[in-house]
Protein backbone atom coordinates (compact mmCIF):
# COMPACT_ATOMS: atom_id res chain seq x y z
CA UNK A 1 0.00 0.00 0.00
CA UNK A 2 0.81 3.42 -0.68
CA UNK A 3 1.20 5.92 1.73
CA UNK A 4 0.33 9.15 0.21
CA UNK A 5 0.29 12.64 2.09
CA UNK A 6 -3.11 14.67 0.85
CA UNK A 7 -3.17 18.62 0.86
CA UNK A 8 -1.80 21.54 -0.69
CA UNK A 9 1.26 22.69 -1.13
CA UNK A 10 2.91 26.00 -0.84
CA UNK A 11 3.29 27.02 -4.18
CA UNK A 12 -0.86 26.40 -4.86
CA UNK A 13 -1.63 28.26 -1.51
CA UNK A 14 0.05 31.19 -2.46
CA UNK A 15 -1.33 31.67 -6.02
CA UNK A 16 -4.88 31.46 -4.28
CA UNK A 17 -3.85 34.48 -2.05
CA UNK A 18 -2.00 36.02 -4.41
CA UNK A 19 -5.70 35.61 -6.97
CA UNK A 20 -7.87 36.69 -3.91
CA UNK A 21 -5.36 39.75 -2.94
CA UNK A 22 -5.94 41.36 -7.10
CA UNK A 23 -9.58 40.42 -7.36
CA UNK A 24 -10.20 42.57 -3.51
CA UNK A 25 -8.12 45.35 -4.94
CA UNK A 26 -10.22 45.64 -8.31
CA UNK A 27 -13.45 45.54 -6.11
CA UNK A 28 -12.37 47.82 -3.79
CA UNK A 29 -11.27 50.83 -6.70
CA UNK A 30 -14.72 49.97 -7.92
CA UNK A 31 -16.79 50.86 -4.83
CA UNK A 32 -14.55 53.86 -4.23
CA UNK A 33 -15.53 55.33 -7.89
CA UNK A 34 -19.19 54.70 -7.26
CA UNK A 35 -18.68 56.10 -3.68
CA UNK A 36 -17.21 59.49 -5.16
CA UNK A 37 -20.11 59.63 -7.73
CA UNK A 38 -22.72 58.59 -5.13
CA UNK A 39 -21.24 62.01 -2.99
CA UNK A 40 -21.23 63.81 -6.30
CA UNK A 41 -25.10 63.51 -6.67
CA UNK A 42 -25.67 64.44 -3.12
CA UNK A 43 -24.10 67.47 -4.19
CA UNK A 44 -26.52 68.25 -7.29
CA UNK A 45 -29.21 67.04 -5.21
CA UNK A 46 -28.34 69.73 -2.18
CA UNK A 47 -27.88 72.24 -4.76
CA UNK A 48 -30.92 71.29 -6.67
CA UNK A 49 -33.02 71.86 -3.31
CA UNK A 50 -31.00 75.41 -3.01
CA UNK A 51 -32.66 76.76 -6.07
CA UNK A 52 -35.98 75.59 -5.08
CA UNK A 53 -35.71 77.48 -1.20
CA UNK A 54 -34.21 80.77 -3.09
CA UNK A 55 -37.34 81.22 -5.27
CA UNK A 56 -39.87 80.71 -2.16
CA UNK A 57 -37.70 82.81 -0.55
CA UNK A 58 -38.06 85.28 -3.62
CA UNK A 59 -41.81 84.74 -3.49
CA UNK A 60 -43.00 85.73 -0.19
CA UNK A 61 -40.19 88.69 -0.67
CA UNK A 62 -39.86 89.92 -4.03
CA UNK A 63 -36.16 90.21 -3.83
CA UNK A 64 -33.24 87.82 -3.37
CA UNK A 65 -31.71 89.58 -0.74
CA UNK A 66 -31.88 87.21 2.12
CA UNK A 67 -31.20 84.09 0.07
CA UNK A 68 -27.44 83.21 1.03
CA UNK A 69 -28.67 83.53 4.29
CA UNK A 70 -32.29 81.32 3.83
CA UNK A 71 -29.93 78.64 2.17
CA UNK A 72 -26.66 78.58 4.41
CA UNK A 73 -27.60 74.92 6.04
CA UNK A 74 -29.19 73.27 2.91
CA UNK A 75 -25.49 74.96 1.47
CA UNK A 76 -23.44 73.47 4.63
CA UNK A 77 -24.80 70.50 3.57
CA UNK A 78 -23.78 70.40 -0.29
CA UNK A 79 -20.68 71.77 1.28
CA UNK A 80 -20.24 68.42 3.76
CA UNK A 81 -21.54 66.04 0.84
CA UNK A 82 -18.68 67.09 -1.73
CA UNK A 83 -15.94 66.75 1.10
CA UNK A 84 -15.69 70.85 2.32
CA UNK A 85 -12.06 72.00 1.91
CA UNK A 86 -11.02 68.72 0.78
CA UNK A 87 -13.46 68.84 -2.44
CA UNK A 88 -12.30 68.68 -6.00
CA UNK A 89 -12.54 72.21 -6.05
CA UNK A 90 -10.77 72.83 -2.78
CA UNK A 91 -12.60 75.67 -1.72
CA UNK A 92 -15.75 74.57 -0.02
CA UNK A 93 -18.82 76.61 -0.98
CA UNK A 94 -19.47 80.39 -1.76
CA UNK A 95 -22.91 82.10 -1.86
CA UNK A 96 -23.79 85.65 -3.67
CA UNK A 97 -27.07 87.55 -3.86
CA UNK A 98 -28.51 90.71 -4.65
CA UNK A 99 -31.92 92.53 -4.84
CA UNK A 100 -32.10 91.00 -8.48
CA UNK A 101 -30.25 87.89 -8.46
CA UNK A 102 -27.99 85.13 -6.43
CA UNK A 103 -25.87 82.49 -7.10
CA UNK A 104 -24.33 79.08 -4.62
CA UNK A 105 -21.90 76.57 -5.50
CA UNK A 106 -20.25 73.89 -3.88
CA UNK A 107 -17.38 71.60 -4.55
CA UNK A 108 -17.89 68.14 -5.92
CA UNK A 109 -16.19 65.59 -3.71
CA UNK A 110 -14.44 64.26 -7.10
CA UNK A 111 -13.90 65.48 -10.30
CA UNK A 112 -16.84 64.57 -12.98
CA UNK A 113 -15.70 64.77 -16.33
CA UNK A 114 -13.88 68.92 -16.28
CA UNK A 115 -16.43 70.24 -13.64
CA UNK A 116 -15.11 70.37 -10.45
CA UNK A 117 -17.84 72.18 -8.37
CA UNK A 118 -21.64 72.06 -8.99
CA UNK A 119 -23.36 75.58 -9.90
CA UNK A 120 -27.18 77.26 -9.58
CA UNK A 121 -28.25 80.36 -10.02
CA UNK A 122 -31.39 83.13 -10.42
CA UNK A 123 -31.13 82.54 -14.09
CA UNK A 124 -32.48 78.69 -13.71
CA UNK A 125 -29.18 77.39 -14.53
CA UNK A 126 -27.74 74.28 -12.64
CA UNK A 127 -24.47 73.16 -14.55
CA UNK A 128 -21.29 71.44 -13.79
CA UNK A 129 -18.29 74.58 -13.00
CA UNK A 130 -14.05 74.20 -13.56
CA UNK A 131 -12.08 75.54 -10.50
CA UNK A 132 -11.23 79.11 -12.40
CA UNK A 133 -15.16 79.60 -12.89
CA UNK A 134 -15.67 78.87 -9.49
CA UNK A 135 -13.23 81.64 -8.33
CA UNK A 136 -15.11 83.76 -10.93
CA UNK A 137 -18.86 83.92 -9.47
CA UNK A 138 -19.36 87.38 -9.05
CA UNK A 139 -22.95 89.62 -9.44
CA UNK A 140 -20.96 92.06 -11.57
CA UNK A 141 -21.22 91.74 -15.56
CA UNK A 142 -22.86 88.65 -16.95
CA UNK A 143 -21.19 85.92 -14.60
CA UNK A 144 -23.37 84.00 -11.76
CA UNK A 145 -23.21 80.80 -12.90
CA UNK A 146 -20.46 80.74 -15.70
Amino acid sequence: MKNLKKGFTLIELLVVVAIIGILASVVLASLNTARAKGANAAVKANMSGIRAAAELSYDTGSTYAGVCAAVASSLAAADSAGGGATSAVGAGNTCINSATVWAAAAGLKSTDGTSTAWCVDSTGKSVGITTAQFSAISLTGPVLCP
